[in-house]
């Protein structure tokens, strides 16, 4: 039965490919200007091999990781830009441009509703030591209305003491869908219209080379992510960046090392070279994942599965949440996604508490770099729907050979 099941799941899923092609052309073309943005920025900036060349001590004279920060700020269309080994995550990256950027008795508002939950201690939901609240910054935030901006609440939320407003691209663990350049262009003209000094700051997680344009764009003063999501192009093995206005960059470099060092120091550990062939292969692995994304949703839809995206919307992300409804279900989804990895699947995945998640989390993520979410990976939170978030993919035909097995074993 299980074979005859898997035999139909590769006739379900070739037919698919098939009947989706003109998605795929669409989404090619995006690759296609992204590529050449990249390679542009690689020219411009005159990478040579030398940039390869490892650093130590304090990283005086770094010349790959300054190479590696103008090519950012090239290819992201900014004044600067700070990319770092010591930057963990982006949760750390988005940290550290809140502190660098707000003071004692400034207010920060999120426009996208409450941001994703390793942000809670940060903000200070709890009252968190060392937290922004601990230090008298106040937070407020604004639920989207219909998946857009809810444009009167937020000019109602804007007050003098607000220095800064939050915008998550991606979702997080919530049902909207991820936010489109155009309407993160509206919402930032809207702010600036309020108040022209206040600072625009893009948590652009998951959202590198989708589109043909990024959030800074399209006005955001700042912007941050993780090298371990789709700017490392799988390849660099740890580090965040921000990039935006020189002296608020120039804020969180104070932040990372010392008020008067700045970004003159860091070592990158060895790692230019794959920071920089990471970012250059980076349009062609998001390129991969968005297939991915595009070829499950057009599929499971078939089947009365809901996800977000559905296969016919425009995609604004590498994340597709599906609606599994269940625990079991939600189980065994990810661990045929971890049975499909090429590093560790024999390892069955389990749902445990994880830090800076309110609920316990199950996490499928057989990656050559750990915790990679470039590479295919799910995780979800143990409650209610039970959305599985799938995103990465660094070969397409791991997806599709996932997407096979699920129709066979769970679906079919």
């Amino acid at each position: 039965m299980i074979r005859d099941n898997y035999k139909k799941s590769i006739e379900i899923v070739n037919d698919a490919e098939k009947k989706i092609s003109d998605k795929f052309d669409v989404i090619e073309k995006i690759y296609n200007y992204n590529q050449f943005r990249v390679l542009k920025a690689f020219i411009d900036s005159k990478v040579s091999e030398s940039h390869f060349v490892e650093s130590t001590g304090y990283g005086y004279n770094d010349m790959g990781r300054d190479k590696i920060e103008e090519v950012y700020a090239k290819v992201f269309n900014t004044e600067t830009a700070l990319v770092r080994q010591q930057i963990v995550s982006g949760t750390h990256a988005i940290s550290l441009a809140l502190f660098a950027n707000l003071m004692p008795n400034d207010n920060f508002i999120s426009i996208t509703g409450m941001p994703y939950d390793t942000l809670n201690a940060t903000i200070g939901i709890n009252d968190e030591p060392m937290s922004l609240k601990s230090y008298n910054i106040s937070f407020d935030y604004v639920d989207l209305k219909n998946n857009d901006f809810d444009y009167d609440s937020i000019k109602k939320k804007i007050n003098e003491k607000t220095k800064l407003v939050f915008i998550q691209r991606s979702r997080g663990y919530s049902e909207r869908k991820a936010l489109s350049i155009s309407k993160i262009t509206d919402a930032i003209s809207f702010v600036k219209n309020i108040n022209k000094d206040i600072i625009i700051l893009v948590d652009n997680c998951y959202g590198e080379f989708v589109d043909c344009f990024e959030p800074t764009d399209v006005g955001a003063d700042l912007m941050c992510g993780s090298l371990i999501k789709n700017p490392g192009g799988g390849l660099a093995k740890s580090g965040g960046y921000i990039v935006g206005k020189k002296d608020l960059v120039e804020n969180c470099a104070y932040r990372l090392t010392a008020p008067g060092i700045g970004s003159e120091v860091g070592v990158s550990f060895n790692q230019n070279r794959n920071i920089l062939q990471g970012l250059y292969m980076a349009p062609q692995i998001v390129y991969n994942c968005v297939k991915i994304l595009i070829l499950f949703s057009y599929v499971l839809n078939e089947y009365r599965i809901d996800t977000i995206p559905m296969y016919n919307d425009e995609i604004n992300d590498i994340v597709l949440a599906i609606k599994l409804l269940n625990k079991e279900k939600l189980t065994k989804f990810c661990k045929i996604i971890q049975e499909c990895s090429p590093v560790d699947s024999y390892i069955e995945p389990y749902s445990a508490d994880m830090p800076g998640y309110d609920s316990q989390v199950i996490m499928a993520a057989g990656c050559f770099i750990s915790g990679s979410s470039i590479e295919l990976s799910c995780d979800a939170p143990m409650r209610e729907p039970y959305l599985a978030y799938m995103q990465g993919g660094l070969s397409y035909y791991q997806g599709k050979y996932a997407l096979m097995k699920i129709l066979s074993e769970i679906i079919l």
